[in-house]
């Protein structure tokens, strides 16, 4: 009995190696294997040619700066009142430029807060630039808490950079 088991297995064995290896393919000749030279079928060429995506620091248009904030705080640091200023400046001379102030933070804190904080982040920089002269139809605020970090490691200069408010031009 057990050598009829093990004839058995060894014949179920085979007849497996047998069906998983299958037959092989018919061999492919070098010239099926070059490049089709239709070019119907390759589409639209494009250029190389790299275009700039207007992003001059973080995630922040080109000729603005973003603005950075203390732990857990979303008032402007005397030390990025400048950048703010700079801002204005940018969007005084650019009357038909709109921009959306994305709010964003590091990511210590719940989802929940941190994104009550980027909000507050945002709007505070909304305010200064109101104040300085800024129409508020052309600034619209986000925030996006935690979801969108530059930095991430787990130490104070990726926290620092994460803790910030982008200003981005909108369409």
């Amino acid at each position: 009995m057990l050598n009829r088991i093990q004839v058995l297995l060894q014949v179920l064995m085979i007849l497996s190696l047998v069906f998983i290896s299958g037959c092989a393919k018919d061999k492919v000749s070098d010239e099926e294997m070059k490049p089709s030279t239709d070019k119907g079928a390759m589409g639209k060429e494009e250029s190389l040619e790299s275009k700039p995506i207007g992003i001059s620091e973080g995630r922040t248009s080109e000729g603005m700066l973003p603005v950075y904030f203390d732990f857990d705080s979303s008032d402007i640091r005397k030390d990025q009142v400048s950048r703010i200023e700079a801002n204005a400046d940018f969007l005084s001379s650019e009357a038909d430029t709109n921009i959306r102030i994305e709010g964003n933070c590091d990511p210590r804190g719940t989802s929940e807060y941190n994104m009550a904080l980027g909000e507050r982040r945002a709007l505070g920089a909304k305010k200064y630039l109101v104040n300085l002269g800024i129409s508020d139809s052309r600034l619209s605020t986000i925030s996006f808490g935690e979801e969108r970090l530059l930095m991430h490691g787990h130490d104070e200069l990726s926290w620092a950079q994460n803790r910030r408010a982008d200003f981005v031009i909108v369409e």
